[in-house]
């Protein structure tokens, strides 16, 4: 358990920031009607005996908004990649032309752009979630601390408005967040 006030903050700051990242992460893989090298970068493939990310063994690139071309370093290896996408989550067809594998990206339908903000907006608010819980928990500390006498009443109250005023900031960061990947989802 921390023991100090700055401890404290220290630690609820750190684990909203890792809430967000998380989230971003989690976002970065839905795949919207724009392309991007994140999702496929983590796609595995089998090849030289082990396991590997997509992303070490080939490049990734995006030439337009809806196509993703991936070049591997060794042509011997495309038809593992090839594979790994279609067993993939994705549901994209790679077309294999012996040199780059092309992944067009097609036009999401109003129904499949409606599922996808429901999903972003789904996980959007369990990281608001986590981020109150990482509130209430700083919180308690706070109060411990006052209780066993390391922190004034003043001190554990400068504390609270200090998470607080942190705690409001990783939830509007998260409403733009919600903003961003809507935007995304209904670019045409």
């Amino acid at each position: 358990m921390v023991s100090t006030l700055e401890g404290v903050f220290k630690d609820a700051e750190e684990k909203m920031e890792k809430t967000s990242l998380s989230l971003k992460k989690e976002l970065a893989e839905i795949r919207t009607g724009r392309a991007a090298t994140s999702l496929v970068e983590n796609v595995t493939v089998e090849c030289y005996g082990s396991t590997m990310p997509l992303n070490l063994v080939s490049s990734i690139g995006v030439p337009e908004k809806r196509l993703i071309v991936i070049q591997p370093w060794d042509k011997t290896i495309l038809p593992e990649i090839e594979k790994a996408l279609l067993k993939s989550s994705l549901g994209l067809t790679p077309n294999n032309d012996g040199n780059v594998i092309r992944l067009p990206l097609p036009s999401l339908t109003e129904e499949r752009r409606k599922e996808l903000i429901r999903l972003v907006k789904r996980l959007v608010e369990e990281g608001r979630i986590s981020i109150r819980n990482v509130r209430r928990d700083a919180m308690d500390h706070l109060k411990s601390l006052e209780k066993e006498g390391k922190a004034s009443e003043d001190e554990s109250k400068r504390g609270k408005d200090r998470i607080q005023k942190l705690t409001d900031q990783y939830i509007s960061q998260m409403d733009e967040i919600l903003r961003k990947k809507e935007e995304e989802i209904f670019e045409v």
